[in-house]
């Protein structure tokens, strides 16, 4: 068994999808308990499209969906776990939902979040909250509940961009012709080969593709319609 400080999850808000330490907001969300587990969903979507009179078909990537993840958060005021006991758990868990839920002030939308829990680190937005109250007082206020959240991650935009890659030859570019560019040079520097200097020609129109204009932006098709044509 690892020894140490014991790790307690902590829910971090953040006005801006950046993260950075100056756009947090209140103070940290510290679990009362660890979860006993969470659950990571990964999904990706593909596109069917099967021809008439054929037997199967072979699926296209569309999109690679957000990872999802939930957890289930103990609110408890009997004082069996931390030796503070309260009448009720509704003020906290409505501080609970308020955090996960409630529009930011300043960027006028809910916030983001990022889960620390040791060397585990989601960032993302609440997309689902479940509140279950369990244990009640002779006088019907809960002193018991679990908070199911769950939680869409999101990636900041730098690191997004350098993760796909947007210079693949495989995705839809714009240019703005500079001066000294050439068609064949700028399809060289997308694709990686200048053959396609003539496909590109006709998807922008272009008359005299010799003496492009300068200021002027062209459209790059992905590689794979040019070479399906």
């Amino acid at each position: 068994m690892a020894e140490g400080k014991l790790e307690k999850i902590k829910i971090l808000a953040y006005n801006n999808p950046d993260y950075a330490d100056s756009h947090q907001v209140g103070a940290p969300f510290t679990a009362l308990i660890n979860p006993e587990a969470y659950v990571l969903d990964y999904k990706v979507e593909f596109t069917e499209g099967q021809g008439h009179g054929t037997s199967a078909a072979t699926q296209r990537f569309n999109v690679k969906k957000p990872e999802e993840m939930s957890f289930e958060f103990l609110f408890d005021c009997t004082g069996i776990i931390d030796g503070k006991p309260k009448a009720s758990v509704h003020d906290d868990v409505e501080d609970f939902k308020k955090l996960l839920l409630e529009f930011d002030s300043s960027s006028h939308e809910p916030k983001h979040f990022k889960l620390v829990w040791g060397n585990f680190i989601f960032k993302g937005r609440c997309n689902a909250l479940t509140i279950t109250y369990k244990l009640f007082n002779p006088d019907g206020s809960p002193i018991r509940a679990v908070c199911k959240a769950g939680f869409k991650g999101s990636i900041e935009e730098t690191l997004r961009v350098a993760t796909e890659n947007p210079q693949s030859p495989d995705l839809t570019h714009y240019r703005v012709v500079k001066q000294g560019d050439t068609l064949p040079l700028m399809c060289f520097l997308i694709y990686g080969d200048s053959k396609y200097y003539v496909q590109v020609a006709k998807a922008n129109k272009l008359y005299n593709f010799r003496h492009l204009q300068q200021g002027t932006e062209l459209f790059f098709p992905p590689i794979s319609k040019i070479n399906n044509r």
